[in-house]
């Protein structure tokens, strides 16, 4: 067939689509290029786009010839002499699952993704059981390290599909983050990849490897495979995702006082959601679930460390709450030192609770390091930027840097514990809950929690 007999089978409708594609695909291509203009030469494949809905040159749906005739068909007189059911079926499953497949990768890629809260370290804020709806395009997605993985999966296949890894670690492209109208700042809830994540001991991977390092020592992490696991590396991108609070921005000073949060030498105020935790004395009275319940701890928070004396986390109005009880005796912060170690591991005197202060880079920063400081930035030289420090020399940033934070603040994994996060592991802004479930309670007792359903990830 002739292009110009192509040309005149065209139909309105394959015009309207061919525009409409081919209008995403350019604009596309300009997000993604802006600030590399090189990467236009992605408009080249423009013309393929126009064949796929128009001329069709290309045998794009060569397996509908196997299509059966419809009974109308048959009687109308027309033939099909390719025609095979099981193969027709075969190829629509697999043209349909390779759309479904793609079409996920680009969304989950450079526009959204879902979420679920895994741990309490941002109760009462985010609860465990939160799916949130988290914009990539917020902050700017990023271009993958590892362009060649499984949507939907992390790092690793299920284990019904076999484990292993779900991405192919060549080719690895360079950090880029398309433009955003967003940038994270101190109180946004903010989705991350793991920064001390790009080490993993797969047996035991909390507390992170520098940690479990720390306390027993490198080589007996490494030699002891059998209580360990095999030790891997992970790309920036494939690292275990985390959400926390942002509390510290490029440029800005850190430091906690007695729990109190203060930046560039400014308290912070505590926010409404904010749990600490505490021993909790009675006189011998037994605390029951039914009023914990209405006090809001929950199950999995509820320890009895010996008869008459609990430990919670809790809020200030749940304090408060508390002390109404003429039974309780006696209400305690709990001792900061249970906090164990801090960031950087082995280098400092600061406890969880009385922290830094802290200089938090912002890219263009120029910083002498010296014998004070290198341990707190050598990190950033070793495992971020690739440049290593030396004390004397003026290092010159070439990243923004955050510091986050959980509500729950000492039942949290957070910047206090693995330093600062870069602005490369920037994932996105959880925008809002789209389903929240509780698993303490039944189908039919509140398993589902409606109230929450639709409610700003902010809130």
């Amino acid at each position: 067939m002739s292009f110009s007999e192509r040309l005149q089978k065209i139909s309105t409708k394959d015009w309207v689509k061919c525009c409409i594609w081919s209008l995403i695909y350019v604009v596309f291509v300009f997000w993604v290029a802006w600030g590399d203009w090189v990467s236009l030469g992605w408009l080249a494949l423009l013309p393929l786009i126009a064949d796929m809905f128009t001329t069709k040159f290309i045998p794009w749906s060569w397996w509908r010839k196997y299509k059966p005739l419809t009974k109308e068909e048959i009687a109308q007189g027309k033939t099909n002499p390719k025609a095979n059911a099981a193969l027709y079926t075969l190829f629509s499953w697999i043209d349909a699952i390779l759309f479904a497949l793609i079409a996920v990768y680009f969304i989950n890629l450079y526009l959204f993704q879902n979420y679920q809260i895994p741990s309490s370290s941002l109760e009462k804020s985010l609860r465990v059981g939160d799916f949130l709806f988290v914009s990539k395009a917020s902050y700017g997605a990023r271009v993958p390290n590892t362009p060649l993985s499984m949507p939907l999966v992390q790092h690793t296949f299920p284990a019904w599909l076999g484990g292993g890894k779900s991405y192919i670690e060549k080719p690895q492209w360079k950090y880029k983050r398309l433009a955003g109208w967003d940038k994270p700042e101190k109180g946004d809830i903010v989705v991350f990849n793991f920064p001390a994540g790009d080490t993993v001991c797969l047996k035991v991977q909390n507390p992170d490897y520098y940690t479990l390092c720390h306390y027993y020592g490198r080589e007996i992490v490494r030699q002891r495979k059998r209580d360990f696991g095999e030790i891997i590396t992970r790309p920036v991108d494939r690292r275990e995702n985390y959400v926390k609070r942002c509390v510290g921005e490029p440029g800005d000073t850190l430091q906690i006082k007695d729990n109190v949060v203060f930046v560039n030498g400014k308290s912070e105020p505590a926010r409404e959601g904010l749990q600490l935790n505490y021993i909790v004395y009675t006189d011998g009275h037994l605390l029951g679930g039914a009023y914990l319940d209405k006090i809001g701890v929950s199950k999995d928070d509820r320890h009895q460390l010996q008869p008459g004396i609990y430990h919670f986390p809790l809020t200030k109005a749940m304090v408060k709450e508390l002390e109404k009880n003429t039974h309780i005796t006696k209400i305690e912060t709990e001792r900061q030192e249970q906090g164990g170690a801090v960031y950087p591991l082995g280098h400092n005197d600061w406890t969880r609770d009385n922290y830094g202060p802290i200089y938090i880079p912002r890219k263009g920063d120029k910083i002498l390091i010296t014998e004070d400081n290198y341990w707190i930035y050598k990190r950033i030289g070793d495992a971020y930027e690739h440049k290593p420090m030396r004390i004397g020399e003026v290092y010159e940033f070439e990243m923004d840097y955050y510091w986050m934070m959980g509500d729950n603040r000492h039942n949290s994994a957070d910047s206090r514990y693995w330093g600062f996060v870069p602005e490369d592991h920037i994932v996105g802004r959880p925008v809002f809950v789209w389903l929240s479930v509780e698993k303490d309670r039944s189908w039919f007792r509140g398993h589902i929690r409606w109230s929450r359903i639709g409610m700003a990830a902010e809130d």
